[in-house]
């Protein structure tokens, strides 16, 4: 077993892992889907604690977390640059299907050109609640995260 080359989070870590989650507006979803990883990127909105994310039936990922409710979410932009030298923030997310006339109002303050399908039938709210995470800061900067370190 190799050594675990992650630190527990300081109090910058804590808080740039916050400002990746708060000003995160789309993420990279990964998903199993037919026992295989599966990745999607998707628009979030933060909500007490968690995001929020509007997917579709059409999506190959909404019906991979119908079947495994586990995934992993990546937010970060890369900029400009070496996208590896940017911060990045890597969460284990538990996905659960919750009342789309309950979020919408919250999800269009931070998507509002979702308005256009946000009522189309096959179009499901999903919160992904965190359950841990891994911020890569920069070279020699990774920490591990408890789901009390990621509030948003």
């Amino acid at each position: 077993m190799s050594p675990d080359l992650f630190q527990p989070a300081d109090a910058s870590a804590k808080d740039l892992a916050q400002q990746l989650m708060a000003s995160a507006e789309h993420g990279a979803l990964a998903v199993l889907k037919d026992g295989a990883p599966f990745v999607s990127r998707i628009a979030l909105a933060p909500q007490n604690g968690a995001f929020l994310t509007l997917i579709s039936d059409l999506a190959p990922h909404t019906a991979a977390l119908r079947d495994h409710p586990t995934a992993s979410l990546m937010v970060g932009d890369p900029g400009r640059g070496d996208p590896l030298a940017h911060p990045r923030l890597t969460l284990s997310v538990s996905a659960s299907f919750v009342n789309k006339s309950e979020t919408a109002e919250t999800y269009l303050q931070h998507q509002p050109k979702a308005k256009l399908y946000i009522g189309f039938a096959d179009f499901h709210m999903v919160r992904l609640s965190f359950t841990d995470g891994l911020l890569n800061g920069g070279f020699g900067k990774a920490f591990r995260l408890t789901p009390e370190d990621l509030t948003i």
